[in-house]
Order: structure tokens, then sequence, then C-alpha cells
């Protein structure tokens, strides 16, 4: 009799919990891979763990570990440093290649009985990055179906004995964090692993019927045990009573009986238990939108039924969730990869402009009593300084071109450019501009963002081929932590909206699905390139803002983009002065240059300005004639440069061995050497490839002048 009393929701536990700890593992896989938190900037990864975890109330924090134990980012946003090196769960995690360790504790920021999941994010080639860490609330958990144990008693226990959880039962129910070391109960407890039932002392002396569930091989060696206990005397009444009554019914009625009882059987447990393997069928092959329609049956059976219902939707928005996560991750890893091939096309395109257009140069200059071919010579240097504007572009939507940012009276900037928009766009164009007064300035490169004005303005009056109206609009607004976390790499806070309108054929849904990628168009061949709102879309996002695009077949579109508001405490940027004139010199160069082709004439092209020059191909090269005691008045290097010593890592070296060397870099690439946050380093000199002759002898004075003391 005992051993068909024991409570039927005992398995149920535990089955439950390896379900959560599933649904964390998947949470993981898809948070280790978001670029919100694989970042250096803690805010912002707190910012994002915060909007995850308000979706998932289960968790009592999410968040994640640096690969020496310290506390980077938390859900709670606490910003405590927090030493976690000593858990077992971070250790376990640490040195596991992947999958999810589990350790039961009260958790150090919160104090409540949680269960630590934790998951090693790696590099592909193996490193520790982080270690994720989110927090199942076990007396949340427990909570969530203490409805139906009326009477039953659950408990959550270490391997220690110190209790994580108890529920039901008495009406004093012992508190979380008590320990039972050497009682029965916890004897029974770290039993091994199987199901068990045994009358054992609780607490108070009362003998209760205690079952342990069967654990998941994780769980058990995690330590965790659940138990589920009821008060035997309270098991012994309802048995005895239902036989007094079986007897009494068996001696007078036992043909009825029957009946009864196999009505019973049928309605109430054959049918009942069908409908419950059916629904675990379905569950099973992972149809998700299964349920158990009513009316369901009452007591434990009904409960039951109730309960599955409730996980199947549970699960079913854990999916959707996971789903448009997985979405807005796949977007983001396409338009990285996109911009890193991009940046690397536009480099190599760069080094073969920066010959083309300085060897045109030479020849127009020299071809002065040939017309004919002076001509040819001149329309070569307007193609490569076309290909140029085009790599630009490029650079743009890869985000590596370097920007010089400074406070922007936007709405001038706008009403400067009405006499080149109306001569550019035709007369068959109504413009209209509505300027917001007190507009708030804008930390923006001046001239970039007019040349994505002009981008937005040339493709609105493209999509108007039979005339129409542009307008453009300025206004201060707001953008949300709740609107940022839908969007990819936004930051809440205050920014500066131009809108830019077209009453033209506008776009359907695929094409605005791609209307951000290079070299993507709807126009006919030879008529654009694709790269206008690329480059709109790269500037934006370098310049920490944002872009949307708003648009219906036949009804026009409307391209938002938002700057970052300046800062009091950032100032107008001083106007450049007149331009030094062009000047020869008789400095001695070094020229660190990959690229023979570019080295041998940007060589040829600073001898004849004067200068002596010495050409190497790499850095190794050029630290050995510096470590033989030569002596130069300016390194003028590339960047982007094979073995093993980059332009920046060059130029740190020779500045420890020859300080105050003057340093000016070239690249038609820049990545993160010296251009960070969309942004030149503070005192770095740069001369972007591909460039003319008049700029290269300006820059090499400009750089050499700024160095006389």
């Amino acid at each position: 009799r005992q051993e068909t009393a024991t409570p039927t929701d005992r398995p149920y536990f535990s089955s439950l919990l390896d379900e959560k700890i599933r649904g964390t593992a998947q949470l993981h896989y898809g948070l280790a891979r978001a670029k919100d938190v694989d970042t250096e900037d803690r805010a912002a990864c707190s910012a994002f763990l915060s909007a995850v975890r308000e979706e998932y109330p289960q968790y009592t924090g999410i968040l994640t570990i640096k690969p020496d134990g310290s506390l980077f980012c938390d859900s709670l946003r606490t910003g405590r440093e927090l030493d976690l090196r000593d858990r077992r769960y971070f250790i376990e995690a640490r040195d596991a290649a992947s999958g999810v360790t589990l350790q039961p504790a009260f958790g150090r920021l919160t104090g409540l009985s949680v269960l630590q999941i934790a998951h090693p994010a790696r590099s592909p080639a193996g490193q520790l990055k982080f270690v994720l860490l989110a927090s199942l609330d076990l007396g949340r958990f427990v909570e969530g179906y203490q409805r139906h144990l009326q009477s039953m008693e659950i408990l959550l226990v270490d391997r220690d004995g110190t209790v994580l959880v108890w529920r039901g039962g008495t009406k004093q129910t012992p508190t979380g964090g008590m320990s039972i070391t050497g009682s029965e109960l916890l004897r029974l407890a770290t039993t091994e692993n199987m199901e068990r039932v045994e009358e054992v002392s609780g607490i108070g002396g009362r003998r209760e019927i205690w079952s342990i569930s069967r654990m998941s091989p994780s769980l058990y060696d995690a330590g965790l045990h659940i138990m589920v206990g009821l008060p035997r005397n309270d098991l012994l009444a309802a048995a005895n009573r239902r036989l007094h009554q079986d007897i009494a019914i068996l001696a007078g009625v036992w043909i009825l009986l029957f009946a009864g009882v196999w009505t019973l059987a049928e309605r109430g447990i054959r049918r009942p238990v069908g409908r419950i393997a059916a629904m675990a069928t379905s569950l099973g092959r992972g149809d998700l939108d299964a349920r158990i329609p009513p009316p369901l049956p009452g007591g434990e059976l009904g409960a039951l039924m109730s309960v599955l219902n409730g996980t199947a939707e549970s699960l079913k928005q854990q999916r959707i969730a996971l789903e448009e996560l997985d979405q807005r991750l796949r977007h983001s890893q396409k338009m990285d990869a996109i911009g890193q091939l991009t940046g690397g096309v536009a480099h190599d395109f760069n080094n073969l402009l920066t010959v083309i257009l300085g060897n045109a140069e030479v020849l127009a200059e020299s071809l002065t009593a040939d017309h004919r071919l002076r001509l040819l010579a001149e329309m070569t240097a307007k193609a490569a300084q076309r290909g140029a504007e085009l790599t630009n572009r490029l650079l743009a939507f890869a985000r590596r071109q370097p920007l010089d940012p400074r406070v922007v009276d936007v709405n001038r900037q706008i009403a400067d450019m009405d006499p080149l928009l109306r001569r550019t766009l035709g007369e068959h164009i109504e413009i209209r501009m509505s300027l917001t007064a007190d507009l708030w300035p804008g930390m923006v490169d001046p001239g970039q963002l007019e040349n994505a004005l002009l981008n937005l303005c040339i493709n609105a009056r493209d999509a108007m081929s039979g005339g129409g109206r542009l307008t453009i609009e300025t206004a201060n607004t707001h953008l949300d932590a709740e609107y940022t976390a839908r969007q990819v790499e936004v930051e809440p806070g205050q920014y500066v909206l131009i809108a830019v309108s077209d009453t033209g054929v506008g776009m359907d849904a695929a094409t605005l699905e791609r209307a951000f990628e290079p070299f993507f168009t709807t126009k006919d061949v030879g008529k654009g390139s694709g790269l206008g709102l690329s480059m709109v879309y790269g500037f934006v996002k370098q310049s920490r803002g944002h872009v949307r695009i708003y648009s219906e077949p036949g009804e026009g579109t409307t391209v938002k983009l938002y700057l970052p508001r300046a800062t009091a405490d950032e100032t107008t940027a001083e106007p450049a002065g007149d331009e030094a004139p062009v000047e020869r010199g008789n400095e001695r160069i070094l020229v660190v240059e990959d690229n023979d082709m570019v080295r041998d004439h940007v060589a040829g092209q600073l001898t004849n300005l004067g200068y002596a020059v010495v050409a190497v191909g790499n850095g190794p090269e050029a630290m050995a004639i510096l470590e033989r005691g030569e002596s130069f008045d300016l390194l003028f290097t590339d960047i982007v440069m094979p073995g093993g010593m980059s332009g920046r890592q060059l130029a740190d070296a020779v500045q420890a061995l020859r300080p105050g060397l003057p340093v000016l870099f070239t690249s038609g690439y820049t990545e993160n050497a010296i251009v960070h946050h969309g942004r030149l380093d503070r005192g770095v000199h740069l001369l972007a490839k591909p460039y003319r002759h008049q700029e290269l002898a300006e820059k090499m004075r400009l750089v050499l002048a700024q160095n006389v003391k």
C-alpha cells in the first residue's frame, strides 16, 4: 500500500528540470555568438543581458565571467567587481570544451537558491573568451507547481546536506540554507542514483514516506537531489478508508463494483493516460503546437495535463525567441562577412590605383607638347580617381574609413547643400525642407554626412524618373532601451534625426531586405554601382548611429538617419588652416611598403621631390636598418603588411628605438590599427591610398614641419 501511494509528482520534477537545463543550453549557444555579449563594452553587454533576462524571468540573473574569474557584465547591471574563480561551476566550465556545467548554490548577487548553469564561449581556435552563466531560480521553479502538491512536501538538497528549497507540508516549513547533515533524509537523498521509497523520520521526528527521484547524470554529478514526501498517517488513512468502502460494497453489490471499476478505469485512467501519451508523442516529434484540449479531468491527472499544456506553450515561446535571436545573429554575421570581404578588396585596389593615378599624373605633366597623348593620360587619371571613389564607398560600408567627427550644425549643413541639390536633381524634382528649430548639434564627419545625403537624394531622384517631391526633415529624438534591444548595434540615447523622403516607386519586402548590401541595385545595368546605400549604412554605423528604411511599392520611400548628439564637453573642431604650399625637401625618408609596384612608385615620387629615400618591403627589414644606426628624418610606412609586423607595430618599435622620429602612415584599408570608434587616433598622421602627387608632397612637408622644435 505504501508503494502504490507514492506521490506521482516525484519523477515529474526531475524531468522538468532537465528540460529547463536543455533550454538554458540552447540560450547559451545563441548568446555566446551575439555581438552584444562578445564585446569590450561592459555597459552595453549588461544592457543586452538585462533585456534577455526580462524575456526569461525563470533566471535570477545572466552574466559573463572573464577567463581570470572576474565578473564582467550582468543582467542586474550592478557594476560590481566580483571574484568567481573559486566557484566550481566556473572551474569546470573553464576546463570544458563545450556544453554546460551545473552547481546548486545560493547566488552571491541575489542570495536566492539557484542552479548555476555555466557554458564556456570559445573562439574558433578553442581559446576561452568568457564563461556565460544563467542562474535558474529553484524556488520559482518549485512554486510553479506547488498548487498541485496538496499536503505533499518537496525538498531540494545538495550533497552536503544544505537545504536549497523546502515547500509544502507542515505549517512551519524549514527555510532554505539550513543543514540536514547526518539525518535519515540526507542518507536517503545521497544513495545511488535510482528511484527509491522509504519511511524515514522527518526533521520534526514524524514518520513520513519519502521518495527520491532518479536524476539525470549531469544533475546527479552536480550534487542536486529532489525528494517528495507525505506523512505516513495521511497515506494510510486514505488507503484504509478506501479499503473499508471496498469491503462493504463488495459484500453487497460486487457486480456493480466490477462495472464501476471498469468504467472508472476507462474514463478516469485509460482515456486520460492515452491523451497524455498522445501529447507526449507530439512533443517528442517537435510539435510544440500540440495541446490536450479541454475539458480536463480533476485530480492529479488533470493537473499533469495542465502542466503539460503550460510546458508546451513555454517551449514554443522559447523557440520563437531563439529563432528571432538567431535571425538577428545571422544578419549581423552576414553584414560583418561582407564588410571584411569588401575591405580586403578595397585594400588591393587602392594599392593598384596609387600606382595608376601617380603615373598618369606624371605622364600628363610630361606630355604637354603632345595634346592627344596628354588627353589620354588625363583620362586615365580621371578613371583612377573614379575607382578611388568606388573603393572609398566600399570602405565606408566596411566601416574601415578614417572619420573626422566634429560638432556639426546639421540644419546649416543641409541648408548649404540646397544649391548643389537643385543643380544635381534637376527641375523636375520639387525639394522641400522642414528643419526643426533648436536642433541639437550632431557629432559626425561633415564631409561624409554631405556624401551620404547626396547619395540618398540621388537615389530618390532615380526613383522618381517622371518627377516628384523630395522632402528633407530634421528632428531631435530619443531611442529608448525597449526599441534598441530589438535592433542591431544601437545604443539607447539622444540622436539627431534626418529623414529623406520621396514620392517614387518604392520597394517591396525582398528589396528592402537587401537594400544595404554592396553592389545590390534595382537600376538598369550601367546606371548604378549599388554602393550608394551601402556607403550610407557603413558611415552611419561607424559614426555610432542608426539607419532605417520605410517603403512600400507605389508609396515612396523614407530613409531615416539617427546621428549621435554631441555632448556638452565636445567642442567644435578648429577649422583647418590654409594648405601649405607644395615644397620640395632634402630630408632622408625610410619607406616601408610590401607591394613592389607601390614601393617603387612612391620611392620614385619622393626622389623626384628631392628626398633621399631608402625603401624596404616589411617591418623586420626596416628595424634591421635602424638598429645598424642609420639616421632618418621620417618613417613612411604602410599599415597592413606581412612579415609578422604591422605598420602600427613597426611605428611603436621605432619610437622605442628612436623617440621623436615622425611617422606618416599610408593605407588603403586601416583595419583597427590607427582608427578606433570611427576616429583617427590622436596625434596620428595618415595619407590614404590612392593619393595624388601633390597630396604626397603636402603631407610630407606638414609632418616634417610639425616635428621641428
